[in-house]
């Protein structure tokens, strides 16, 4: 049987390019796929299923309003 792959907040954070703090704003946004699991510690999710929203979802990255140069 193969393992699922899956994701915690600091590979969400890497896969996002975005700090933690913002991985959990993201992961409360309506439509995100709903955790595998909820641990005393972490959350997990299911790796193809958060591959498959940010195809569709790409979160927006925060400015810093350095872009109106």
């Amino acid at each position: 049987m193969k393992r699922p792959r899956l994701y915690g907040p600091g590979e969400l954070a890497a896969l996002f390019g975005v700090s933690r703090q913002r991985v959990l704003q993201i992961t409360r946004r309506p439509g995100f796929p709903e955790p595998v699991a909820r641990l005393i510690g972490t959350t997990i999710w299911d790796a193809d299923e958060v591959d498959e929203w940010a195809r569709h979802n790409r979160p927006p990255r925060p400015t810093d309003g350095d872009d109106d140069r």
